[in-house]
């Protein structure tokens, strides 16, 4: 063992000892209060912290009191020392956490009704939590208009509290640093470079940003509203077609065992919702296989025509990703379309024809896990030759646990049925 590594494990090994709330606990040096506090079940206050991304310290919600400091400490950032007191509920620490949200609230559009976010906004949480109904401060936010261009994220500035989570999951986990502050002290505010759209900048469009937010500032699009109206048409044949995720995530949203599979119960509540046919993205997987695996050996059979090695991914995401910032792997990339889009144009066609509907007639719904999918049903190459997109809309399992509720739909009460053919049945 090196000397190095020695060190480090003596320092992994060395443990620190202090009180929160009058409870002793023992806890590896380096740790930091907020970390501390969660191993005895206290939940300190906080916003722009995030277990997954690196310290920022800008809230301060977080702020407690320690004894011999004269003032009152992040505990996100700061690390335990040996004989440490902190107290996380004393009324220094409770007025100040109230009065940093008394100041968001001054700055923060107060719509929580109408908000894609309501019941699901940490902001509203810790409001409840402080037992805050409204501001006693005068309002000081900005009418700003929600930026809807976007085909997959819908950006409400009026909403940001400025914690910089979606910055941090832009620059440090997904690499593109497509959002970024600007401006200074009151007129701070989260944006893009030169203020442009983002689907306009290295944006990938993965909605990871959305993802971290903890208010309704940055969320998907929601097309539950059009699903809705093309299910009403008489003149339309509605299909579905169920990304393999979604039959997990779906019981989780519903409150059922994590992990519990609700295949059979998922669609025969898309049946409820009026779906005409329900089918299984794992057929259009199946199919991208076959083509993929027929690219592959055509590639490989003649290296000397091809960039190499070939790419694939079912992600537009990752795509977009590959295209923007390394645009000399372009050629790399397979040309087959991703299960989702080749399932659509197989039920455009194939399907169509097959069941003599006019491909006109048939309204394409995919329900995927993330919302670069949406994005991807944008794309003017997704057009069949008629100039109709292969799918129609694309919604995520949240918008799908939105429109089951609403039609007050409990999976867990339903009998099980199973995908309609031919489309319904796949390898997997």
């Amino acid at each position: 063992m090196s000397t190095e590594t020695a060190k480090m494990t003596n320092q992994e090994q060395e443990m620190v000892h202090l009180t929160i709330n009058n409870i002793p606990l023992a806890v590896p040096k380096g740790t930091k209060i907020m970390q501390a506090a969660q191993e005895l079940g206290i939940d300190i206050p906080h916003l722009c912290y995030h277990e997954d991304q690196r310290i920022k310290a800008r809230c301060r919600l977080c702020s407690v009191e320690v004894v011999g400091k004269r003032r009152l400490l992040a505990a996100c950032s700061t690390e335990v020392w040996e004989g440490m007191e902190v107290h996380t509920d004393t009324q220094i620490v409770r007025d100040t956490q109230v009065a940093i949200l008394q100041l968001m609230l001054a700055n923060h559009h107060k719509d929580c009704l109408s908000c894609p976010r309501n019941q699901n906004c940490d902001l509203q949480r810790l409001c409840s939590r402080f037992n805050i109904q409204h501001s006693s401060l005068p309002s000081v936010c900005k009418e700003e208009p929600r930026i809807v261009t976007n085909p997959a994220i819908v950006r409400d500035p009026s909403k940001c509290i400025r914690c910089g989570r979606c910055i941090r999951a832009c620059k440090d986990v997904q690499g593109i640093a497509a959002l970024t502050y600007a401006g200074r002290s009151s007129d701070i505010i989260v944006t893009t470079a030169y203020n442009k759209p983002m689907e306009t900048t290295d944006c990938i469009l993965c909605g990871q940003c959305s993802l971290v937010c903890p208010t309704g500032a940055l969320v998907e699009k929601d097309d539950t509203e059009k699903v809705l109206d093309a299910l009403q048409d008489p003149k339309k044949h509605v299909i579905v077609q169920v990304a393999p995720s979604v039959r997990v995530s779906l019981g989780d949203a519903f409150g059922m065992e994590p992990g519990a599979i609700v295949t059979g119960q998922m669609v025969t509540a898309l049946h409820l919702l009026g779906f005409d046919k329900v089918f299984d993205t794992n057929f259009g997987a199946d199919l991208t296989i076959m083509e993929e695996g027929s690219e592959f050996i055509e590639r490989f059979t003649h290296k000397d025509q091809y960039q190499w090695p070939m790419f694939t991914s079912c992600c537009p995401g990752w795509v977009r990703f590959v295209k923007s910032q390394y645009p000399e792997l372009t050629d790399n990339l397979s040309t087959a379309k991703s299960p989702q889009q080749m399932f659509g144009a197989v039920a455009k066609s194939y399907f169509a024809e097959k069941v003599g509907i006019d491909p006109k007639r048939l309204f394409v719904v995919s329900i995927m896990p993330c919302v670069s999918k949406k994005s991807e049903c944008a794309l003017p190459t997704m057009k069949n030759d008629a100039g109709d997109p292969d799918v129609d809309v694309s919604i995520t399992t949240r918008e799908l646990n939105i429109m089951m509720r609403a039609n007050h739909i409990e999976p867990k009460y339903l009998p099980e049925e199973e995908f309609d053919s031919p489309l319904g049945s796949a390898t997997g």
